[in-house]
């Protein structure tokens, strides 16, 4: 008897449809494509099946294993979301669901379960926002419940009484009401609503459970108890798996064609100047220019020798000035070299940097030629940034040897952190780029003159250790 009950029970609870289950297959592998790697596949599987069997920890675990082998599928970061979810770890939930729908995850179920991990942690206003933006796609017996769940049982109850008496008169829809109606605080109707379909003998039992987590600050007790999950402990998701550690190709392209090419002008020929015995004391200097955003264009140009003042030179033939070698604006060293290992550029010209300035060349060791700085990746967090790093020297050795310049940088209301290799001309950046791009990965090589637009500061540059 006490089975049947327990069944009854069940069947006649609040429901809601969520990412979980058999049902999340045809969501994650729509997510698919035909590039993806058999790993991540095999771990999606893999994760499927210990979900189905109840084993939640393997399912996190081959879930964020495939998430990791394919990082911008939405169908694997809907399904890790799921685990996380059975698991009763709603803020990971939340943040893989929110990574599903940005990478593109169309299905109402993700958006579902997204407001309800959010509801759990009683960040209301994020619920209702999602759920409002896909009001239209949406069952409506899934959306007033989540409505009510998310802080405003008063629109839920009218969203369900719409929904019952347009026709949709089941089981879940009642029960759904009547829940809505206990968390508005009618349990008269609440009462009325759930004895359609809850027995006589456990109608009591039934709304002595939804009183009991009905204050306000039982949010995480009622979204558990609605998915009959135990609330756990929960530090987030790992951070090698934020989906801002992987940027798409597109984000890295668009991010490179943003950048407009800075022309700088030749320097134009400039005559001697003829000298008198008025003006013989007074002798023009080459002043340095520091090079910034809005004067990158035009560069120093060193002011012409005069000719001596004893008397006018008859027709001094007009000599074309030397155009400085190009200047670039450095970064701040953070990690000191050992003065042996820093080998100074050549001269070639009458560039100058003032002795108190904190511009230095970009790449020391590989010559004035090094104009252009490489792109790998832009991440949420410098810590991650300096550890990619890491990663990228391990599996492209040509950038061994090269500086890291690690930038904070602002993109649509965005912080991101972007992490270039400094150290290269024109052709061998295009050249590193092509070799990063043929393994998968996103790049782009710029001017050391003409950085990407967004940064916020000047980066920090740590000196290669292999010098």
């Amino acid at each position: 008897m006490t089975t049947q009950n327990s069944k009854s029970s069940r069947m006649t609870a609040p429901k809601i449809g969520l990412v979980v289950s058999t049902a999340l297959a045809s969501v994650a592998l729509s997510g698919c494509t035909t590039s993806a790697a058999p790993p991540a596949l095999t771990s999606f599987n893999k994760a499927q099946v210990a979900l189905e069997k109840g084993q939640v920890d393997k399912a996190i675990a081959f879930a964020e294993e495939a998430v990791y082998a394919e990082p911008r599928n939405s169908g694997f970061r809907a399904m890790l979301g799921a685990a996380y979810l059975e698991a009763g770890r709603f803020q990971s939930a939340a943040t893989s669901f929110e990574d599903a729908l940005e990478l593109g995850d169309e299905d109402p179920r993700t958006v579902l379960s997204y407001a309800l991990a959010k509801t759990a942690q009683g960040d209301n206003k994020a619920a209702l926002g999602k759920l409002s933006q896909w009001e239209g796609a949406i069952n409506p017996a899934d959306y007033g419940l989540a409505v009510a769940l998310a802080g405003n049982p008063e629109r839920g109850v009218h969203i369900l009484t719409n929904t019952l008496r347009g026709g949709d008169n089941t089981a879940k829809v009642r029960q759904n009401l009547a829940y809505t109606y206990a968390l508005a605080g009618n349990w008269r109707a609440a009462r009325v609503m759930a004895s359609e379909d809850v027995p006589a003998d456990q109608l009591d039992a039934r709304l002595s459970d939804w009183a009991a987590n009905a204050r306000p600050e039982d949010h995480k007790i009622r979204v558990a108890s609605l998915l009959n999950v135990s609330p756990s402990s929960d530090g987030g998701q790992p951070q090698r798996l934020a989906l801002g550690n992987f940027p798409s190709q597109q984000m890295m392209v668009a991010e490179s064609e943003a950048q407009a090419p800075v022309q700088v002008a030749a320097a134009p020929e400039v005559a001697p100047k003829v000298e008198t015995a008025q003006n013989a004391t007074a002798k023009p200097t080459a002043t340095p220019v520091r090079v910034t955003a809005r004067n990158q264009a035009a560069l120093p140009v060193a002011a012409a020798k005069p000719a001596p003042a004893v008397k006018p030179a008859p027709k001094a033939a007009a000599q074309p000035v030397r155009k400085p070698a190009p200047r670039f604006v450095s970064n701040a060293v953070v990690q000191k070299v050992s003065a042996p290992s820093v080998r100074p550029a050549a001269r070639t010209g009458p560039s100058r940097v003032a002795p108190k300035t904190s511009q230095r060349r970009m790449a020391v060791a590989s010559g004035v030629k090094a104009t252009h700085l490489v792109q790998l990746g832009s991440f949420d967090s410098r810590g991650v940034a300096e550890a990619k790093w890491n990663e990228f020297q391990k599996k492209h050795p040509e950038l061994k040897g090269h500086d890291v310049v690690i930038t904070e940088a602002k993109v649509n209301g965005r912080t991101f952190f972007r992490v270039a290799a400094a150290g290269f001309t024109s052709k061998s950046a295009r050249n590193m780029c092509g070799t990063v791009k043929s393994d998968g990965r996103g790049c782009f090589a710029y001017a050391a003159s003409s950085p990407p637009k967004g940064a916020v500061d000047r980066g920090i540059r740590i000196a290669a250790r292999t010098r």
